[in-house]
This record gives C-alpha cells, sequence and structure tokens, in this order.
C-alpha cells in the first residue's frame, strides 16, 4: 500500500509540473499508471484528456470521485523548494508561466490516494467506484467535454458526485453547504470600434481607449446601483487590451469580463446592462459603429443537494476538525454538470488547506474569516496549501463520503 511520505512526492512532482487546461498529458498519465496499479479499469482521453476509472466489487451503487487536473497560467512566486517554473502556451498562443495555483494538485493526489484506500480494504463496502479526473476546469469546460465524449453513455450512471476543493480555511476544517455553493461564471468580450489616428492629432480619432475606460468605470455600477443588497452579483473586467505603441490611438478596444452570480434572473439582468453599458459608451463616444458583444463562456452554479449533504455531514465530520457553513462562494466550479446531467444530487466541499499556526490565537468564524481573507488564496502566486494534514484530510473525507453511498460491505 502506498505510503503517506509517497503521496507526499507525488503531489510535489505535480506541483512542480503543472500543465494548462486540456494539455493534462503528463498529469492524466501518471494518474492511469496509478489506477492501473491499484486494479481499477482506466480509460484514457475521455473528453480529450480526462480519465476515467472503475473498480467493480459486488453489488451496489455506482458513486462518482471527481478531481479537476489542470493548472493556471500564473508565475509562481512562493519560494518553495518544489515551485514550479514550468511554461506553457495558452488558447491564444502566448508562451506563460504555469502554476497550480489553484490546488488541484491536491485534488489529483487525494483522489488518488482514496482511490488507494478503498481498493485496498474492499470488504467495507460494495458496489462500484466511479472516480474521474478531469481536465479544464478553470476554462469551465472540462466537465461538458467529457459528457460530450459519453462519459454515461460508455460508463455507468452514479447515485451522486462527490468532490472537494482545497481553500485558504485551515487545514482540518470542511466547509459544507446545502443549496447554491458555488456561484456561476459567465464571461463577456467586449470589443469597442474606435477609429485610429496619430497620437498627437486626437482630434482625429475617436479613440477606443477612452471608450474602454469609460466603460470599466461605468460597468462598477451593476452591482452598486442595479443589483438589490439582498442579491449577490460580482462583475470583474480582467483583462483590458488595446493599441501596440504609445502614438498611435487605436482602432479598437477590447475588455474580457467575469460574472458571478447564484440566480439565473440576476444573470440576466447584468448581461442586459453590460450590453446597455458598453452600447452607451459607444454612442456617446461618436463611435462609427457599435460594439460587440459576446457571451463567450458559461457554466452553472453548484448547487448541493440538500437530502445528500445531510447524509454526508456526519462522515465529513467524523474524520474533520470541524464541518462549517463557509456561506456561498463566489468561486465557480463545473462539477455540477455531472450531477445535473445524471439527475443525481452533488456533494462539494471546501477542504482546510491552510497552516493550522496562521489561526492560532483566533477565536470565533468571525476572526478566522477575517484571517481567511489576508492569506494568500487561490489564484494568487504566493498560493501554497500546507502539504500536511491537507493530504491526510483530503483522502479521509473522500474515502468517508464515498462509504455513506456504497453499499455495504461483507
Amino acid at each position: 500500500m502506498t505510503t503517506a511520505d509517497e503521496w507526499v512526492e507525488l503531489y510535489q512532482d505535480l506541483h512542480r509540473n503543472p500543465e494548462l487546461s486540456f494539455q493534462e498529458t503528463r498529469t492524466a498519465g501518471i494518474v492511469a499508471a496509478r489506477l492501473r496499479d491499484l486494479g481499477y479499469d482506466v480509460t484514457e482521453g475521455v473528453g480529450r484528456t480526462g480519465v476515467v476509472a472503475l473498480l467493480h466489487h459486488g453489488d451496489g451503487p455506482v458513486v462518482l470521485l471527481r478531481a479537476d487536473m489542470d493548472a493556471l497560467p500564473v508565475e509562481e512566486a512562493t519560494g518553495l523548494a518544489y515551485a514550479s517554473t514550468a511554461r506553457g502556451a495558452d488558447p491564444e498562443g502566448h508562451d506563460v508561466a504555469v502554476m497550480h495555483a489553484c490546488g488541484h494538485d491536491v485534488h489529483v493526489t487525494c483522489l488518488l490516494a482514496a482511490c488507494a484506500e478503498l481498493a485496498a480494504d474492499r470488504d467495507s463496502w460494495s458496489g462500484t467506484v466511479l472516480a474521474v479526473f478531469q481536465p479544464a476546469e478553470e476554462l469551465g469546460a472540462g466537465a461538458l467535454a467529457m459528457l460530450a465524449d459519453g462519459l454515461y453513455d460508455r460508463f455507468p450512471r452514479p447515485v451522486v458526485v462527490l468532490g472537494q476543493h482545497v481553500a485558504p480555511l485551515p487545514a482540518g476544517v470542511i466547509g459544507l453547504r446545502s443549496g447554491p455553493a458555488f456561484a456561476a461564471s459567465d464571461a463577456v468580450r467586449i470589443t469597442l470600434h474606435g477609429r485610429g489616428a496619430h497620437g498627437s492629432r486626437p482630434e482625429a480619432s475617436v479613440d477606443p481607449v477612452v471608450m474602454a475606460a469609460a466603460t470599466v468605470l461605468r460597468l462598477q455600477t451593476i452591482v452598486s446601483r442595479e443589483i438589490a443588497g439582498t442579491e449577490t452579483a460580482v462583475v470583474t473586467v480582467g483583462k483590458m487590451t488595446a493599441g501596440t505603441v504609445g502614438n498611435v490611438i487605436p482602432d479598437s478596444a477590447e475588455l474580457v469580463l467575469n460574472i458571478r452570480t447564484y440566480d439565473p434572473r440576476v444573470l440576466d439582468r447584468v448581461l442586459t446592462s453590460v450590453s446597455r453599458i458598453a452600447e452607451g459608451e459607444a454612442i456617446a463616444a461618436g463611435a462609427p459603429r457599435p460594439p460587440t458583444v459576446e457571451h463567450v463562456a458559461s457554466f452553472p452554479a453548484v448547487l448541493n443537494g440538500a437530502d445528500a449533504v445531510e447524509a454526508t455531514r456526519a462522515a465529513l465530520a467524523s474524520v474533520a476538525l470541524a464541518v462549517v457553513d463557509p456561506g456561498p462562494v463566489t468561486g465557480s466550479e463545473d462539477v455540477g454538470a455531472f450531477a445535473t446531467a445524471a439527475g443525481v444530487p452533488c456533494v462539494y466541499w471546501l477542504l482546510g488547506g491552510a497552516d493550522p499556526a496562521e489561526f492560532q490565537g483566533l477565536a470565533g468564524i468571525e476572526e478566522i474569516a477575517e484571517r481567511v481573507r489576508t492569506i494568500p488564496s487561490n489564484h494568487s502566486p504566493q498560493y501554497a496549501p500546507v502539504i500536511e494534514p491537507t493530504l491526510a484530510n483530503g483522502q479521509a473525507a473522500l474515502v468517508a463520503a464515498a462509504r455513506v453511498w456504497l453499499g455495504a460491505g461483507a
């Protein structure tokens, strides 16, 4: 049986060698080889780079355990001995630094460790473990790619979808919430069309850079002035691109927005407002034509089934220091697509990965929450989950949750 030291070594290797979305070939190869050694029936290349593994043991339900594998175009700044220096090509072909800044290396290691434990202790359960190692979560495309590749035509449908996401909660703490647990994520690209000119003659132009700047500021009023205090929305302009040199006014400028919501009605209002503001700023600037507004990506909120959460809560509590309600998480995940497609509940929780020493002397959830806001979090170049007890806790949580849903062993 694999030792804890070997899981640490595997985690550090995955962290040192991250791969971008739909490029997870090395990671998938490692996952597939490990699972075959454990006795799983393994299929590679599902949804391009995904891995699906089955372990049958007697009669009983099918339980889906999921981990995502992709990394982010972030340059690591943790200073760790196993820090990534990897580079890759992003979807536009740009050479970028690559880092497991979201902790998917933790997810892969924990699920492999859980698969090993379930394979070694088959007398405690009966049914089928369906382990899904998913690509391209960061694009919101990996789950849909696996489903489009016939996931539930080629493999049995589960009774539940289980998974976890490492977060800057104290290691040993699990965050679990019924209902809307993670926000929907939508991406919008706005192209503002101006009229280029020499930088010394702005009067001959319709400057799309000024138009874009005005649009960015006006977009901030959607949440502050159009969304009720009882509703939730986040509108972030994450990318603004225009021009090539300082003395040329370009013909166009591009904004890429990220929108997070829980309620589809709120999303509809936000999308309508985005289009209205972009069109209004173009009119105000005298643009030669209306802006192009494209809704380029979307994946829904993760909805945890209330009954399924309650059925799983005690098992998670048995292996955690505490199980807390983290409130609605404005981060997004595409794991819910697996549950929706199968018509079964999802139970997806936060796995504490922050050094417990960061929280010593704090009393109460409010002080802990305030500390969480001050330490590096997912997508930060400084994000570094503490290896242990995070890996052991993640393995234990997945195994405990799976056993709730698998049939009783012999």
